[in-house]
Protein backbone atom coordinates (compact mmCIF):
# COMPACT_ATOMS: atom_id res chain seq x y z
CA UNK A 1 0.00 0.00 0.00
CA UNK A 2 2.77 2.44 0.99
CA UNK A 3 4.10 2.19 -2.86
CA UNK A 4 1.01 2.99 -4.46
CA UNK A 5 0.63 6.04 -1.95
CA UNK A 6 4.10 7.09 -3.10
CA UNK A 7 3.05 6.22 -6.99
CA UNK A 8 -0.03 8.46 -6.94
CA UNK A 9 1.97 11.00 -5.13
CA UNK A 10 4.37 11.47 -7.92
CA UNK A 11 1.73 11.34 -10.33
CA UNK A 12 0.16 14.62 -9.07
CA UNK A 13 3.64 16.16 -8.53
CA UNK A 14 4.00 15.50 -12.52
CA UNK A 15 0.73 16.68 -13.42
CA UNK A 16 1.47 19.98 -10.71
CA UNK A 17 4.84 20.41 -13.14
CA UNK A 18 3.17 20.45 -16.66
CA UNK A 19 1.29 23.71 -15.77
CA UNK A 20 3.61 26.83 -16.12
CA UNK A 21 3.16 30.58 -16.13
CA UNK A 22 3.94 32.11 -20.01
CA UNK A 23 6.88 33.51 -20.12
CA UNK A 24 6.31 37.92 -20.13
CA UNK A 25 6.53 39.30 -23.84
CA UNK A 26 8.06 42.53 -24.51
CA UNK A 27 7.15 44.54 -27.80
CA UNK A 28 10.03 46.92 -29.39
CA UNK A 29 8.60 50.68 -28.39
CA UNK A 30 9.61 51.60 -32.09
CA UNK A 31 6.61 49.27 -32.82
CA UNK A 32 4.14 50.49 -34.98
CA UNK A 33 1.74 48.60 -33.33
CA UNK A 34 2.79 48.98 -29.99
CA UNK A 35 0.78 51.81 -29.16
CA UNK A 36 -2.50 51.44 -31.23
CA UNK A 37 -5.84 51.13 -29.54
CA UNK A 38 -6.23 47.84 -30.37
CA UNK A 39 -2.79 46.82 -28.21
CA UNK A 40 -4.00 48.73 -25.15
CA UNK A 41 -7.50 46.99 -25.63
CA UNK A 42 -5.96 43.96 -26.09
CA UNK A 43 -3.61 44.17 -22.83
CA UNK A 44 -6.29 45.68 -20.89
CA UNK A 45 -8.25 42.61 -21.61
CA UNK A 46 -5.67 40.14 -20.95
CA UNK A 47 -5.16 41.86 -17.81
CA UNK A 48 -8.66 42.04 -16.59
CA UNK A 49 -8.52 38.34 -17.00
CA UNK A 50 -5.59 37.65 -15.44
CA UNK A 51 -6.64 40.02 -12.51
CA UNK A 52 -10.41 38.20 -12.60
CA UNK A 53 -9.20 34.75 -13.02
CA UNK A 54 -10.16 32.29 -10.24
CA UNK A 55 -7.51 29.98 -9.10
CA UNK A 56 -7.79 26.31 -10.73
CA UNK A 57 -9.17 23.33 -8.71
CA UNK A 58 -6.22 22.02 -7.04
CA UNK A 59 -5.59 18.52 -7.95
CA UNK A 60 -5.70 16.87 -4.28
CA UNK A 61 -9.03 18.45 -4.10
CA UNK A 62 -9.69 16.63 -7.14
CA UNK A 63 -8.50 13.42 -5.51
CA UNK A 64 -10.66 13.63 -2.95
CA UNK A 65 -13.86 13.91 -5.61
CA UNK A 66 -13.71 10.66 -6.21
CA UNK A 67 -12.78 8.55 -9.48
CA UNK A 68 -13.62 12.09 -12.17
CA UNK A 69 -12.41 14.81 -9.55
CA UNK A 70 -8.82 14.37 -10.80
CA UNK A 71 -10.14 14.25 -14.72
CA UNK A 72 -11.88 18.10 -13.93
CA UNK A 73 -9.15 19.48 -11.66
CA UNK A 74 -6.98 18.45 -14.48
CA UNK A 75 -9.44 19.81 -17.41
CA UNK A 76 -9.79 22.94 -15.14
CA UNK A 77 -6.27 23.70 -15.85
CA UNK A 78 -6.05 23.03 -19.37
CA UNK A 79 -8.92 25.76 -19.74
CA UNK A 80 -7.09 27.74 -17.97
CA UNK A 81 -3.90 27.09 -19.70
CA UNK A 82 -5.68 27.68 -23.05
CA UNK A 83 -7.25 30.79 -22.32
CA UNK A 84 -3.67 32.47 -21.32
CA UNK A 85 -2.66 31.34 -24.80
CA UNK A 86 -5.44 32.77 -26.49
CA UNK A 87 -4.99 36.01 -24.50
CA UNK A 88 -1.16 35.93 -25.27
CA UNK A 89 -1.90 35.25 -29.07
CA UNK A 90 -4.09 38.33 -29.04
CA UNK A 91 -1.68 40.90 -27.47
CA UNK A 92 1.14 39.88 -29.74
CA UNK A 93 -1.14 39.88 -33.02
CA UNK A 94 -2.04 43.66 -31.87
CA UNK A 95 1.16 44.88 -29.96
CA UNK A 96 3.51 43.05 -33.02
CA UNK A 97 4.25 43.25 -36.44
CA UNK A 98 6.45 40.34 -35.79
CA UNK A 99 5.86 36.70 -37.38
CA UNK A 100 3.12 35.03 -34.34
CA UNK A 101 5.68 32.67 -32.83
CA UNK A 102 4.86 29.09 -33.08
CA UNK A 103 3.66 28.29 -29.52
CA UNK A 104 0.80 30.92 -30.15
CA UNK A 105 -0.46 29.29 -33.08
CA UNK A 106 -3.68 28.17 -31.88
CA UNK A 107 -7.13 28.88 -33.44
CA UNK A 108 -9.84 30.52 -31.07
CA UNK A 109 -11.22 27.31 -30.57
CA UNK A 110 -8.05 26.38 -28.92
CA UNK A 111 -6.61 23.84 -31.49
CA UNK A 112 -3.52 24.09 -32.87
Amino acid sequence: MPLARFLSLACLLALAACASAPAPTAFAPSDPKAGSPECRQARAAAADWEANRKPPMNLAVGVLMGPYGLALAAASRDHQAKQRKLHARDVHLACSSAPLPANLRITPSGNS
